[in-house]
């Protein structure tokens, strides 16, 4: 349990320090901004407490705030996908899994990570940027902002599952 915490608080400063120096500076074809940091939400286990994956997510999402200075969108959209990841894991895995299956490209397969990853991908991006312009009177600019940060951060997460193995 020590090194499973260790782990995570290193993938915690890590993913905060890449999005924060290196990703808020991207913005391709003005829209589509790749917001890595969600890839935490992607990797709880099983059985890991939901308590725990709210916590994890809601301050993970409060320091990305601090480095955008977007008070409390991250940190309202990350709680979200942290409450909705366990769910969404029973969706993609078997029945007779183990109880800390980890939710890998391996472990689900290729096809069932896809959906799981775009799924809960999908629900940040709708809800970061629903939150961040808070009007849909411009909706086509919400649409490709939608689109195009989907996009490069599921590239992005594909990525690094695919050098992880």
């Amino acid at each position: 349990m020590a090194t499973d915490t260790l782990r995570r608080i290193i993938l915690f400063i890590v993913l905060c320090l890449v999005q924060g120096l290196v990703l808020n500076h991207i913005n391709l074809f003005g829209y589509a901004t790749p917001l890595l940091y969600v890839y935490m939400a992607l990797t709880f286990p099983r059985g890991y407490p939901r308590w725990a994956i709210l916590l994890w997510c809601f301050f993970l999402g409060l320091s990305v705030d601090t480095f955008t200075n977007t008070p409390g969108v991250a940190a309202a959209s990350m709680t979200l996908v942290g409450l909705l990841q366990p769910f969404v894991l029973e969706l993609f895995m078997q029945r007779d899994s183990e109880e800390n299956f980890k939710p890998t490209l391996m472990n689900l397969g290729y096809v069932s990570y896809i959906y799981y990853m775009l799924l809960l991908l999908s629900i940040y991006c709708i809800a970061y940027y629903s939150i961040e312009m808070f009007t849909f009177f411009n909706w086509l600019q919400w649409v490709e902002c939608v689109v195009g940060s989907l996009l490069i951060t599921s590239v992005l997460v594909f990525v690094i599952e695919h050098m992880r193995r």
